[in-house]
């Protein structure tokens, strides 16, 4: 019986968030209103019958191990379930890996003990609440030794451009590229037969390589069997700072918020037990989403408030993201900005970005 085992990889990833990822890795950066990035990818992992996951993190994980604990807020916290955070052992004195592939060396165990055949692998930036278990079927039925989960874009964005194209010759893949006038995308979530990544992660080690996808796989298409599997979602993808302000306040739209929220499957993320929002007489809230535990007397208009956010009276807030506890005092007039945890603006205050590039404020800062 085969079955599938989850993997998170982060170590490639890159910090395009700028403040946002001063003192936290992308993969836990808050998502619309109450999420983090990370929750998506491990939400479909676990959805799709995943009943171990781990993540490889290299560095700024302190937010990502208190965001998920231990695994129970996403049903993988039983005797049968397992979520492991797996930095890189830095002391063996034996190791010759490099770059991700120290991960896969140094936590060959976690592979190994698990009953798995196979392996789904992904980053935190692809955004979708999508089910891969037609995906996987489709991978066990084509006998493939890898499966690469893509989607064909009627409309490209700005978030598509940095995105591989996948080239196929029928049901096959044969090689990936950049080319912007193809629209089949590949979202960078693959399913891989457990036996054959342990023979790419075999060839990588040996001939000193530093990137398990892009010099196992990307580079010897020629040598294995990849096909392909289109899922039909509503999708978001995660890297930019402008990616994630829009991709932010499209949520707002309530056809894409159903979308992604509100389907059988849901996204999983950690609790918190806070009171509902407080909404004070004279305050005005138009187009938005506002977690619980705020407090609002101001105006808020398009914008999306997580936990604990206190809007003063006579305050204004405008196409923006206002992360955990912030505060914002009486009067201060904020419009395209993104305001991470923590963050108070004084009164009178006035913060105006553009929806090209918002003002973004870093944790802990006072205006």
């Amino acid at each position: 019986m085969r079955s599938l085992m989850g993997l998170i990889n982060i170590e490639n990833e890159h910090d395009f968030l700028e403040e946002l990822t001063y003192f936290r890795n992308g993969a836990s950066v808050p998502f619309a209103g109450r999420y983090r990035l990370v929750d998506f990818s491990l939400s479909n992992m676990v959805n799709s019958g995943a009943n171990e996951v781990a993540l490889f993190v290299n560095q700024k994980y302190r937010s990502l191990m208190d965001h998920l604990e231990n695994g129970d807020n996403f049903g993988l916290d039983d005797r049968q379930s397992r979520l492991f955070v797996l930095p890189p052992d830095w002391h063996d004195p034996t190791d010759i890996s490099r770059g991700d592939l120290r991960h896969f060396h140094n936590n060959r165990d976690f592979f190994t003990r698990s009953k798995a055949t196979d392996v789904i692998i992904s980053g935190s930036q692809f955004i979708a609440n999508t089910d891969y278990k037609e995906a996987f079927k489709h991978h066990i039925e084509s006998d493939a030794d890898i499966t690469l989960i893509t989607e064909q874009k009627e409309h490209l964005e700005e978030m598509h451009q940095p995105l591989l194209r996948v080239n196929i010759d029928g049901d096959r893949v044969t090689f990936l590229n950049h080319d912007q006038e193809n629209h089949h995308i590949f979202t960078g979530t693959y399913i891989v037969k457990k036996e054959k990544l342990f023979e790419i992660m075999d060839f990588c080690i040996q001939n000193y390589k530093d990137n398990f996808f892009v010099q196992g796989i990307q580079e010897r298409m020629h040598e294995l069997n990849i096909k392909y599997f289109d899922i039909e979602e509503t999708t978001m993808y995660i890297n930019s700072l402008k990616a994630f302000y829009k991709c932010n306040l499209d949520i707002l739209d309530p056809d894409k918020y159903k979308k992604i929220f509100m389907k059988e499957n849901r996204i999983k993320t950690k609790i918190s037990n806070q009171p509902p929002t407080k909404y004070k007489d004279g305050c005005i809230v138009k187009n938005s989403t506002v977690a619980n535990g705020c407090v609002i007397e101001g105006h808020v208009e398009n914008s999306i408030l997580y936990r604990g956010v206190e809007v003063e009276k006579g305050a204004v807030i405008k196409n923006s993201i206002i992360m955990t506890n912030c505060c914002i005092h009486k009067d201060a007039y904020i419009e395209n900005v993104i305001l991470d945890k923590d963050v108070t603006v004084n009164e009178h205050q006035k913060l105006i970005g553009s929806t090209d590039k918002p003002f973004v404020v870093a944790k802990r800062q006072t205006i």
